[in-house]
């Protein structure tokens, strides 16, 4: 600005200096002519850029429509200060005129309306800018103790920041307005040093001086400021320091934890590989490899537990306020967990164990391929309740484990047991040689059972130990019983637990033949004869009374 001004004056100068007839008077009254216009004009442009930095500072500015609204409260604290003193001294008199009586209606009036101002404007009463100088709230800072708790962590810190910029903002904009002030105030004296006319001296030192008690007021408001944001900013840099250092060191942790957990993993590998590759039993290679998975797991949960309870006890405090809800709530779960505890401890049902379960009715046998945590998963095969009832075989059923406790199990190959007994029946007629017929199915089922019959005998004599057993024989067994339509001849004999009807099949069409061979021994069914009634009277046959039952004939 200092520069323009110096070259307009320069510029007149000049002009004036090209006259080179010009007396010396004209010349002095020359030079004051062009130090009044180059006071003009500076004073001119020392008005706008005044304008220009009030512009700026009353742009948006929170402050000073605080500040305004301050010494608002203050002139009406003041205002109504004097129509309180006056009221009072006219209410002191003894008689008042009609004018005076009005002018006291009128000063109350006034009051009442300067009291409700003030109401309005209460908040200004004490501090105005206590507000606007507090910062936010610092909430309680989370403690990091695990992984998850980590982003908790980063969002509390952006969080902080956040809170931390928008304050240093706001600071900012204090001290930024203090020196718009302070160089208006500049301007504003170096006005009423060029304005010699004392045309509106009296505003602008009245500006000036509202200016000062605003630099003041905003001076000491700023100083108070710094103060609370030092203090705040070292706040939040304890903070941050703290919540990086732990952050920092829950990753650490986090990653030798997974590098463990990793170490773990391949030690499972390789011993399942080692375990498929030179165990050649499927059954035990299959239960090694259940015990390392749950040995796995129960490893895996123990570590993490150690690793991110560090307070046991009050684990152990919230689980007893909680575990009756929690036994309501979960109750099959728990009866689930109670069953596979007992099928593990006691077992009485193992994986392969060929096992036949009833429910509502409904019957299923199948292999145990697998005993969770909470359910056994049986495979249905195809044996004679598939062939008479189901009609359906290979489905996977899910057996709850609490149902060891509520429904009937039946285990078909319990404590290593292999053999099962299973029985065929055929009917003979009356007239049929019984004997020969029971000893036909007694060396039949001999025959075809024999290998099974030495097992079950080892088998059972290894039993004799863990349960009392008083029939071991395990020789084929052949019963005669009457029938209905002859004599029913049952064979029962031991087999294979998973292959029953293979050897069943195999028993009845071998007796069958052997039977066909015996000319004495006939098999007995319901049949019907159809007489006519010319063969009946060719044979000699009357027609019987109508009065009289009918005969059954033999073939019936």
């Amino acid at each position: 600005m200092k520069k323009i001004v110096t070259i307009i004056a320069f510029a007149t100068l000049c002009l004036y200096s090209q006259n080179g007839d010009v007396s010396p008077e004209s010349n002095a009254s020359n030079v004051t002519h062009t130090q009044e216009a180059q006071k003009n004009i500076e004073k001119q442009e020392l008005i706008k850029e005044k304008n220009k930095l009030d512009e700026d500072i009353n742009e948006n500015n929170i402050w000073l429509k605080i500040y305004s609204n301050y010494r608002t409260y203050e002139k009406l604290i003041a205002q109504n200060e004097l129509l309180d003193k006056e009221i009072k001294r006219l209410e002191n008199l003894k008689s008042l005129t009609q004018k005076q009586e009005k002018q006291l209606q009128d000063l109350q009036n006034e009051q009442r309306t300067v009291s409700g101002k003030l109401q309005l404007l209460k908040e200004y009463e004490k501090d105005p800018f206590e507000k606007i100088l507090k910062h936010n709230n610092i909430e309680e800072t989370p403690s990091v103790g695990n992984p998850i708790a980590i982003l908790n962590a980063i969002s509390y810190q952006k969080t902080l920041n956040s809170d931390h910029k928008e304050y240093q903002e706001r600071y900012d904009s204090l001290q930024q307005m203090v020196n718009q002030i302070k160089e208006e105030k500049v301007v504003l004296q170096r006005i009423i040093e060029l304005d010699e006319s004392n045309q509106s001296l009296v505003a602008y030192q009245n500006q000036l001086s509202n200016l000062d008690r605003k630099l003041v007021t905003f001076e000491e408001l700023l100083e108070i400021f710094k103060t609370t944001k030092n203090v705040y900013e070292k706040k939040i840099e304890e903070i941050n320091l703290k919540l990086n250092s732990e952050i920092k060191r829950e990753i650490q942790k986090t990653l030798t934890l997974l590098m463990a957990i990793f170490f773990f993993v391949i030690v499972l590998v390789i011993l399942k590989l080692l375990t498929r590759r030179y165990m050649l039993d499927d059954d035990r290679a299959y239960r090694i490899n259940k015990a390392l998975n749950m040995l796995f797991f129960t490893v895996l949960i123990l570590v993490l537990l150690f690793s991110y309870i560090e307070n046991v006890s009050y684990l152990v405090t919230v689980l007893s306020f909680a575990s009756a809800g929690i036994a309501i709530a979960m109750k099959d779960w728990f009866m689930n967990m109670l069953g596979w505890i007992v099928l593990v401890t006691s077992d009485s049902i193992r994986i392969g164990d060929r096992v036949r379960f009833d429910r509502n009715g409904v019957v299923y046998v199948g292999d145990i391929v697998d005993i969770s945590l909470l359910r056994m998963t049986m495979q249905e095969d195809v044996t004679l309740v598939t062939y008479t009832t189901n009609r359906r075989a290979g489905r996977f059923v899910f057996i709850p484990n609490n149902y060891i406790f509520t429904e009937m199990i039946s285990n078909y190959s319990h404590a290593g047991l292999k053999t099962v007994w299973d029985g065929i029946d055929f009917i003979i007629t009356f007239d049929s040689d019984e004997k020969r017929a029971m000893s036909i199915a007694k060396e039949v089922t001999k025959k075809y059972s024999k290998g099974y019959t030495e097992i079950t005998r080892k088998q059972l004599n290894a039993l004799r130990s863990e349960y009392s057993l008083k029939n071991t024989n395990v020789e084929p067994r052949i019963f005669a019983f009457f029938d209905t339509y002859g004599i029913k001849i049952s064979s029962w004999y031991l087999t294979n637990s998973f292959a029953t009807l293979k050897l069943r099949s195999t028993i009845s069409m071998e007796i069958m033949e052997q039977i066909k061979k015996e000319p004495n021994i006939s098999l007995a069914y319901p049949a019907q004869s159809l007489f006519i009634d010319k063969h009946v009277r060719q044979a000699g046959y009357k027609p019987l009374d109508s009065n009289q039952p009918p005969k059954a004939s033999a073939d019936e």
